[in-house]
Formats: structure tokens, C-alpha cells, sequence
């Protein structure tokens, strides 16, 4: 008879489940331990490879140097009065907010569409009444001229005289509301420097505050206007500073290395050509305010501003996965904080490659494919070369490893490796710089009118007397589009997305909508347009 106790056997076997469990563990531990730093040494060999060629995969490299507070065009306090009723000079949040600060650089135009007759028919979106420098059409200052009217019977928000005056008048009083800001922001933006208070010491650079923004897309608007009112009013060199303070609005958030703070400083140009061109429509610049405009505008360069803002994009993201890999703070992938607990403790345990292979990818997608599409150097932007991007795309993404496939589905990081994205953010620094380019030589033509009584057969007539030196077509490299018309006029156009002669085609969607990628328009200054209903 055995002295084993009967239940030993059954003890036996649960000490092997549990050992055996213990070296699959082990196991697993160590599988995961050397993917971990397989991934990690790829990486790691990756960024090296490219550091040694003057590349920077880390946020803390595009961080805009400090400048002096006393010569900080963003420290001034009407431009601090944007920001610090929520953030102190460092970015930092403020936990008990100011609400005595009043942002004096947000200058309304727009007010209630209940306060306004209907019966006036105006839609203010629409750029037959803003105007559209890109289709041909000019502000509508009359319209602006009944709107003011028509909302002083309701509100005292703008002045306005006792009888109507010219449209022009009319435009300037209302706007007189905002004289004082306006050149207390002139004075302000005499300083050399601008570094706006953002809090670039963030651990998660995705979260930096960029509310600073909005408001100078605002007060461009307001600049906008009043240039054009004043060009038919017969100021052109008060329409002239207004256009230069735009142009140094658009300066002073030029370090940063964000895509947004780019798109929105197209958007700014995009409101300072508007009365550039009708000026130069309306023959209404001399050949001196010519000559300054081609200056300020020559220092725009929107396809330099690509390759920094990518590579900041590029180490944003790397740090927003770094900084994952760290916290496990999924909540944002997850929808709410309230999600399942499982849910939270798988997340929790994903391994250390799955991050070190997504932070690999987004490194590729920039630095291979999505860089190259633009030469700034060379002033071109490559069509062939993003085609080439979309495709090396498609077929990464069918050939990924688990590991990718993992970083893309938990990550959130698939915009990445989305083609549509990829050649449309490149098309709109192409089109930016291709808009700042027609209007330099546009300015350039009506030099040469002012000196001859009419425009040059060819571009090549212009330089270096009223440019040093014509720009080419940042699209392909070839030189840009140009002819005298029948009428006296002339045509100048870019080719475009597409890279094909259209003859100057610009297609508009709709009464309001101008849509630059289409693949059957040029960019024109000056061309035919068509509307597509």
C-alpha cells in the first residue's frame, strides 16, 4: 500500500500545467523581448543612416529658437491678447482663466444673418461678393456698402454715415471700428522677431495650443477688405501697408513646424492677392509700390515651408507614438475613458515593437517618399514623383508585417499611408507658391506697361529691369504659361496639377467653390474660367 496521500497525482500534474505555463510565459517574454529590440535596433539604425546625411527625427530639432522678449512680435500686447487669457508667455495653461482679456485682434465682420434683410439676397460666403482674385472677380463693395446700411437699422455695430457716400467711403467708416487696433498692430509689427508662446516642452507635441491662428486668418480678413476699399477710394499706398502688415502676419508664425500654421498662412496669402489683383486689374499701383510688393512677396517660399513642416509632422508623430509607448494613455483611441476594462488592459499590453515598427513607418513614408515629391532647392514640385508615392503606398500596404499591421489598426496612424492625403498636401504648397510667383510677375508686367504702354511679347522681356530673375513653373520645372490677348490684356497661368496646357482654364464648382486640384484646370492668374454646376 502506497504512503502517497490519492490526491498527489492530481498535484503532480497541476505543478507540471503551472511550470509548463510558467516557460511558455518565459517564453512569450523573451519572444517579445527580442522582437522589441529588433524593432528598436531598426529603427534605431534607420534614423542613424539618415542623421548622418543632416537628417533630425526628433521634435526638440524644429523647435523655433528663442528671441529676445523686448523684440517678440508675439509678446506685444495686442498680439498677447490673443492668447494669454488662457496661456502664459511659455504656453503653459493657465488654470484660473483671465476673463478680463479681450482678444483685440479678433475684428468681426460677419454678424447674425437675422439681423439682415433676406430680401438683399447676399450671401457673404460667396466670392462674387468677397471676391476671388483666382476667378477673375472682384469685391463687390456696393453689396458691402448695403450690408453696413442695412445692419445699422438694426445694430450700432459699425458706423455709418447719414446719406450714403461711395461704396468705398461707406466700407472705410464702417471699418473705422477698428483703426486704432489696426495700427497699434502696425506699430507692433515694425519688431524684427516673432516666436508665439506655444509649449513646445510638451510631451505630446499633437496637444500645443495653436489658437493664435484663427485670429490672424481673422484680422487678414479685415485687412483684406479695407485694402480693396482703399483702392478705390484712391489710397494705394494706405492699401499698400495694409497688404505688407498681411504679408508680415503671415511672417510671424513662419518657424513653426506644424502643417496647419502653413495651410492657414496660404490662406492669409491667399486674402492678401485679392487686392493685389484687382490694384493691378484697376491699373491702380504705381511702378514704386510695384517694386515693394515683388520684394515682400519674394520672400514667401511655400515649398520650403513643405520640407519643414513634414519633418515636423514626421517628428510629431514619432514623439505622440514615443510618448504612447510610454503612458499606455489609449482613452483617445479607445472613444472614451469609460471603455471596457479588458479593452484597457490589452492595449496595456502590446508590445514594445509594434510602437518602435509604427514610429519606422512614419519615418519611411516621410522621408522616402513624401519629402522627395518637393524640391525646394530647385523651386519644383514633382507630379511623377507623388504618383511614385501613391504607389510605393498601395504596396506597402499590402506587404506589411503583423507588427505594421498592428501599428496602423491600434495607432491610429493609417492617414499615413492614405495616397489621396499624401498628393493633396502637396498640391497645396504647390499651388501657394505657385500663386505667389504669378503675382510677382504679374507685378513685373504691369512695371513694364507703366514704362512701355504695353505688355512684353514674353516673359523674357521683364528681367532683370522689373525682376531680377522670372520664376518657372513650380509645376515641372517649366517655364510658366504667358501671351497677349486680343484686347490688350494678357493671359499667365501655371499648368497645374495635371501638368498639361489647358490654355488657362479654370474650372469653379457652383457660384463660390474654386477648387485647385482639379484635374481639368490650370492655376491662372488671368485665365478662362469655366463653371461646373
Amino acid at each position: 500500500m502506497s504512503d502517497n496521500p490519492p490526491d498527489q497525482p492530481r498535484r503532480n500534474i497541476g505543478q507540471r500545467i503551472l511550470l509548463g505555463l510558467f516557460c511558455l510565459a518565459l517564453l512569450a517574454f523573451f519572444v517579445v523581448l527580442a522582437l522589441d529590440m529588433s524593432d528598436k535596433g531598426g529603427l534605431n539604425r534607420y534614423e542613424r543612416q539618415w542623421e548622418a546625411k543632416g537628417e533630425h527625427f526628433d521634435f526638440a530639432s524644429f523647435v523655433p529658437k528663442p528671441v529676445p522678449d523686448g523684440q517678440n512680435f508675439a509678446l506685444t500686447p495686442i498680439v498677447a491678447s490673443i492668447y494669454e487669457k488662457m496661456l502664459d508667455k511659455n504656453g503653459h495653461t493657465i488654470d484660473l482663466r483671465n476673463t478680463n482679456i479681450v482678444n483685440r485682434l479678433w475684428m468681426e465682420i460677419y454678424v447674425s444673418q437675422k439681423l439682415i434683410d433676406y430680401s438683399t439676397n447676399m450671401d457673404f460666403s460667396d466670392f462674387t461678393i468677397g471676391g476671388n482674385w483666382a476667378t477673375g472677380t472682384k469685391a463687390d463693395l456696393k453689396a458691402w456698402q448695403l450690408y453696413f446700411r442695412e445692419l445699422a437699422t438694426k445694430t450700432n455695430d459699425f458706423p455709418v454715415a447719414p446719406q450714403a457716400q461711395t461704396p468705398a467711403a461707406d466700407v472705410l467708416l464702417a471699418l473705422s471700428k477698428y483703426d486704432a487696433n489696426i495700427e497699434e498692430l502696425r506699430q507692433a509689427a515694425a519688431l524684427h522677431y516673432s516666436r508665439f508662446p506655444l509649449n513646445y516642452d510638451s510631451k505630446d507635441p499633437s496637444l500645443i495650443n495653436l489658437m493664435h491662428l484663427g485670429t490672424l486668418k481673422q484680422c487678414s480678413l479685415i485687412l483684406r477688405l479695407r485694402a480693396i476699399a482703399e483702392l478705390q477710394n484712391g489710397q494705394s499706398d494706405k492699401a499698400l501697408a495694409d497688404v505688407n502688415l498681411i504679408l508680415r502676419l503671415i511672417d510671424s508664425v513662419r518657424n513653426e513646424p506644424f502643417e496647419i500654421s502653413h495651410h492657414e498662412r496660404m490662406t492669409m496669402m491667399d486674402l492678401a492677392l485679392q487686392p493685389v489683383w484687382e490694384g493691378l486689374a484697376d491699373h491702380r499701383w504705381t511702378d514704386a509700390q510695384l517694386a515693394e510688393l515683388n520684394q515682400e512677396l519674394a520672400k514667401l517660399d511655400f515649398l520650403a515651408d513643405y520640407e519643414l513642416s513634414m519633418r515636423g509632422e514626421r517628428a510629431i508623430l514619432m514623439a505622440d507614438i514615443e510618448h504612447l509607448r510610454h503612458t499606455r494613455h489609449f482613452e483617445f483611441f479607445l472613444g472614451s475613458s469609460r471603455a471596457p476594462e479588458s479593452a484597457k488592459v490589452a492595449l496595456h499590453l502590446i508590445p514594445s515593437s509594434v510602437f518602435y515598427s509604427a514610429e519606422l513607418m512614419i519615418a519611411r513614408a516621410h522621408q522616402e517618399w513624401i519629402l522627395p515629391i518637393v524640391d525646394a532647392r530647385r523651386h519644383s514640385v514633382s507630379p511623377e514623383a507623388a504618383q511614385l508615392a501613391v504607389t510605393n503606398i498601395n504596396q506597402e500596404r499590402f506587404h506589411l508585417s503583423l507588427n505594421n499591421k498592428l501599428a496602423i489598426l491600434l495607432l491610429g496612424i493609417l492617414e499615413c499611408f492614405e495616397p489621396d492625403t499624401i498628393g493633396s498636401t502637396a498640391k497645396s504648397f504647390a499651388y501657394g507658391q505657385s500663386s505667389v510667383d504669378m503675382a510677382r510677375v504679374a507685378c513685373a508686367l504691369e512695371r513694364y506697361r507703366l514704362a512701355q504702354g504695353k505688355y512684353p511679347e514674353t516673359l523674357d522681356a521683364l528681367s532683370p529691369r522689373f525682376i531680377q530673375s522670372v520664376p518657372h513653373d513650380v509645376m515641372g520645372g517649366q517655364p510658366l504659361k504667358y501671351h497677349r490677348t486680343d484686347n490688350g490684356q494678357f493671359a499667365l497661368y501655371s499648368v497645374g496639377c495635371n501638368g498639361t496646357d489647358d490654355g488657362g482654364r479654370v474650372v469653379v464648382y457652383g457660384p463660390t467653390f474654386y477648387w485647385f486640384e482639379d484635374q481639368d484646370s490650370d492655376w491662372a492668374w488671368t485665365g478662362q474660367v469655366i463653371v461646373s454646376k
